[in-house]
């Protein structure tokens, strides 16, 4: 069994742009624990208020799994274990284990401790010996272990020894600095394993891209923990990312540490931990992101479709992900064939609706359209070839009018708008906080008179991008809006000179989308 260790809320919390209220901290561990981590590290109660009213509020959470860790640093020099605030600090959090680093590194002893070499000893010594006695628990987090090692190997093995000696239940290497490689982890743990007789761990940084490489090499060695974050969080270049060295350990190396089902919740966890983080999700992030098993060249969808394994390295199921064909001007007959599969539309191999989709679609593209994360707009281009869109409204005019009044008020966005419906005229008009958004809610309103489910839709991101920068301000745009209503989740996307008509062509198959998917489930249940 190797244990996972997860230091999301302490560690994790260092990196930029993140910030978890207490509440949030609360339930990311709840999340943790219903993936199936043993250890959750919390925080580090003496460092800041709100790590010590986590604690306080995670007491009342009844874990069904993990196992809750406060962390902190060793005593102070001078300073009786029983008399350190740190260490009372990590008392009071009443966490069955704590974890206390140490200094291993002789340049940190001498030049940020400022202490004698003997004198650390006897620090890590009595704050390991002193806490053991009042918690299940004790893992002891060897700091800078790894460049300590390459500077003084015996000295940095003396620091293991003072807390084995003292009983600590793990003794974890870190690679702080995160610029050790895969061989060199290798080849320290090794003789760490020859000098050791307490079970060891990894804790591995990012900073030269090897924190998940380091954390499986030092499991081949032997190591029986490892720690790291959800989606790789952490100070400057992010921590072991758990994400992927739980797959790589289950499915890869065959070790045990979650059940199959606890693996599934991966991902889900994954997206979870970016929602309350306010990230967004990291598209291309391996095993859990929205392109890890996504496929776009027609030479490889055209495998897949007979055997996943000829570009898959394992089955996205396992990780709670799935497969995914995308659609471009690198598309052969397959991806046609799949996605319309997908949307449920029934086209033969030897249709010349697959020819005239895909001659269309290269057409688009070339213009500038990209259907990758516009999926609804591809489903209504085959609905087009295949003569089943339906025109649940026809434009007759619209209006958009951006006034500035005076220098220091914002500007006015005002759309007017004119359709026709089953014959029946609607002459609106709506006011926004821009011109997108004005004929934005310009069309809804003229449109759910007819179609009242449209109130259900809400615009969940918009962007815009130029495409031709040659052309400054000239230069043609393509916008890509994503909408979503109670059930789903979809893409349109718009292409023009004028950002105005790009995102009109959006938004109508935004909506259109929408009114094609409900009229087909309506069918369904019939």
């Amino acid at each position: 069994m190797i244990l996972l260790y997860d230091t999301t809320l302490r560690d994790g919390t260092q990196a930029e742009d993140i910030s978890f209220s207490v509440e949030d901290k609360v339930r990311v561990a709840r999340s943790l624990d219903e993936l199936g981590v043993h250890y959750i590290e919390g925080g580090w109660p003496g460092s800041n208020p709100r790590d010590i009213e986590f604690f306080k509020a995670v007491a009342a959470e009844k874990l069904s799994r993990a196992a809750l860790v406060s962390f902190g640093s060793t005593r102070k020099a001078g300073v009786k274990a029983k008399d350190d605030a740190n260490l009372k600090a990590l008392l009071s959090s009443r966490t069955p284990v704590i974890t206390i680093f140490g200094k291993t590194w002789k340049l940190h002893v001498t030049k940020a401790l400022r202490v004698s070499l003997e004198e650390n000893l006897e620090m890590i010594f009595d704050s390991v010996s002193y806490l053991k006695k009042k918690v299940d628990k004790v893992f002891y987090d060897a700091e800078h272990f790894f460049d300590g090692y390459k500077d003084d190997p015996a000295y940095a093995l003396e620091t293991l020894k003072a807390a084995e000696d003292a009983g600590a239940d793990y003794l974890v290497l870190c690679d702080t600095n995160g610029g050790t490689l895969p061989f060199e982890v290798a080849e320290i743990m090794r003789e760490v394993k020859l000098r050791t007789s307490v079970p060891v761990g990894i804790h591995a940084h990012n900073d030269s891209e090897t924190a998940v490489a380091n954390s499986l090499c030092a499991v081949r060695e032997g190591a029986m923990m490892v720690q790291g974050t959800i989606n790789g969080f952490g100070e400057r270049c992010g921590n072991a990312n758990l994400c992927s060295i739980i797959p790589a350990l289950k499915v890869k190396m065959g070790l045990d540490c979650l059940s199959g089902e606890q693996l599934k919740k991966l991902r889900s966890t994954a997206r979870f931990v970016n929602e309350i983080a306010n990230l967004p999700h990291a598209k291309h992030q391996p095993y859990v992101g929205d392109s890890a098993f996504a496929h776009k060249g027609g030479i490889h969808v055209s495998a897949i479709l007979k055997n996943p394994a000829t570009y898959e390295h394992m089955m996205p199921e396992l990780v709670g992900n799935h497969q995914r064909v995308l659609v471009s001007d690198l598309s052969g007959r397959s991806n046609i064939l799949y996605k319309a599969e997908e949307y449920g539309v029934d086209i033969k191999s030897g249709s010349d609706v697959v020819r005239d989709v895909l001659a269309e679609l290269k057409s688009l593209e070339h213009q500038g359209f990209q259907y990758e994360g516009a999926e609804a707009s591809f489903e209504l281009l085959i609905q087009k070839a295949l003569k089943k869109k339906q025109r649940y409204f026809k434009l007759l005019d619209f209006r958009v009018i951006d006034e500035k009044r005076s220098e220091d008020e914002a500007p006015h966005a005002e759309a007017t708008i004119k359709l026709e419906v089953g014959g029946v005229v609607e002459h609106t008009a709506a006011e926004g906080s821009g011109p997108v958004n004005a004929l934005d809610k310009a069309l809804r309103k003229a449109l759910e008179r007819f179609y009242p489910a449209i109130k259900d839709v809400q615009l969940l991101d918009f962007k815009v991008r130029v495409l031709e920068g040659m052309q400054g301000t000239a230069a043609k745009v393509r916008v890509l809006v994503e909408s979503g209503d109670s059930a789903d989740k979809w893409g349109t996307v718009g292409v023009s000179d004028n950002v105005i008509e790009a995102s009109w062509q959006a938004l109508v198959d935004s909506l259109e989308y929408k009114l094609s998917k409900d009229q087909r489930k309506k069918k369904s249940r019939k």
